[in-house]
């Protein structure tokens, strides 16, 4: 089944420098999460668990590793209308400058979407972690005669000052906005939740940054190029002008926006019961299908582990880690609190030894590995020892990053045998 009435716009979000250095040689929807998905699954998933199933990804840094996951992972079929189509920032006579903005991406490529038909607009972020039933939003905005629909999820105090918070009246219809609060301010903000979100002390409506647009109100507001961004202009200068509705979801969703979230929504897959479930039959995250064996282990203790498929691993012990594909860590390694992203390929004997190789692709011998993030293809020698911690001070070298006590491999990096950090 295909809802032709939903045409949905995942925006890619810009450079990602809050995500450096993930973002370095990849668009942010492209960043590995969860060992073997892309953060850009996430609301594909949700849109095909919703029959939603025409869809345009937009980007404009880095897209080549996007294109190529998108082209190798979403093929329907071709008597289907459902399609995932990247779209890049181009320059035509028309405009001959890069995106400025969330409505200016919009706006750059509207021909691209009014080339189909569509009574709605699903417009949604390309670096947010979460599991919606779109189908019940899309519900709520016929059932208020809205114009624009604007998912919220209520957020403490403390959250509040870091969104754009809303305030709506009895019916949900939104009657006012504003830009990340002072603490100061928030008082006169509250909306109303439901008892369970009032006993957490949820009292606030924030925007995640999801949008329902009516097709003609789309057509009308991308009509002016003054206006560059949803958040700041769009949805403000709107809620005096038509009619916008808050949708409340009280579920789990997380905006990946810097590397300090990005690593704690990773290591959360290992709960005992995370908060964003993978094992939901009905909200299957979908991603690319690879032929992988499984994966092996000699004599590794695990204790809240989430490990891929195609690992050899002979760690002496691996705790609170996400372990990605084809990732090798090897003997009396001990690995704790880290998310290693794993490898696009494997390395033969033949390989190896044809080439010299001394740093295998993985983790090597004795290893000690602590609050860090590896990226893909990354080249660990034998007695490294890297432990990250508030001690370590923001900084950056050829092979990693130090953010908030997070230590970053990058993309392909080689740390040499006896390396201590």
């Amino acid at each position: 089944m295909i809802n032709k009435d939903v045409l949905s716009i995942i925006l890619g979000g810009g450079q990602g420098s809050r995500l450096h250095p993930l973002t370095q040689s990849r668009s942010k929807p492209a960043v590995p999460i969860a060992g073997k998905y892309r953060l850009v699954d996430i609301p594909i998933s949700n849109c095909i668990n919703s029959d939603i199933k025409r869809m345009f990804v937009l980007t404009q840094f880095n897209s080549a590793s996007l294109n190529k996951h998108i082209k190798n992972t979403y093929s329907f079929s071709f008597f289907s209308d459902a399609f995932v189509d990247v779209l890049a920032a181009e320059q035509t006579p028309d405009n001959k400058t890069w995106f400025q903005g969330t409505a200016d991406a919009v706006r750059q490529s509207m021909h691209h979407f009014l080339s189909h038909d569509f009574k709605y607009a699903l417009i949604l972020s390309g670096d947010q972690l979460y599991q919606m039933d779109f189908g019940a939003m899309i519900k709520a905005h016929e059932n208020n005669n809205a114009e624009i629909t604007i998912a919220t999820i209520p957020v403490n105090d403390k959250d509040a000052t870091g969104f754009g918070i809303l305030k709506t009246n009895a019916e949900d219809r939104i009657t006012s906005f504003i830009e990340k609060p002072s603490s100061d301010l928030l008082p006169n903000w509250t909306s109303e939740t439901s008892e369970e979100m009032k006993a957490e002390g949820k009292n606030y409506l924030a925007s995640m940054g999801i949008y329902i647009f009516n097709r003609e109100l789309l057509i009308d507001l991308m009509s002016n190029p003054d206006t560059n961004d949803f958040g700041k202009e769009i949805i403000p200068g709107a809620i005096d002008n038509n009619r916008v509705f808050s949708y409340q979801y009280e579920g789990y969703w997380t905006d990946i926006g810097n590397i300090d979230s990005f690593f704690e929504a990773n290591l959360g897959l290992t709960d005992d019961i995370p908060q964003f479930n993978l094992y939901d039959k009905n909200n299957s995250i979908y991603t690319r299908a690879r032929i992988l064996p499984t994966s092996k282990y000699s004599n590794t203790k695990l204790e809240k582990a989430v490990i891929a498929e195609g690992c050899i691993i002979q760690a002496e012990k691996i705790e609170h880690c996400v372990i990605g594909i084809r990732s090798r860590i090897g003997k009396d390694s001990v690995v704790t609190n880290t998310y290693m992203m794993g490898s696009d390929y494997y390395e033969s004997l033949e390989e190896i030894e044809k080439n010299h190789i001394k740093i295998l692709l993985g983790i090597g011998e004795r290893c000690v590995i602590n609050n860090a993030i590896l990226d893909k293809n990354c080249r660990i020698g034998d007695d490294v020892k890297i432990i990250g911690g508030t001690h370590l001070e923001d900084s950056e070298t050829d092979t990693y990053v130090i953010k908030d006590g997070i230590v970053v491999i990058k993309k392909g990096a080689v740390i040499p045998s006896g390396f201590t950090l």
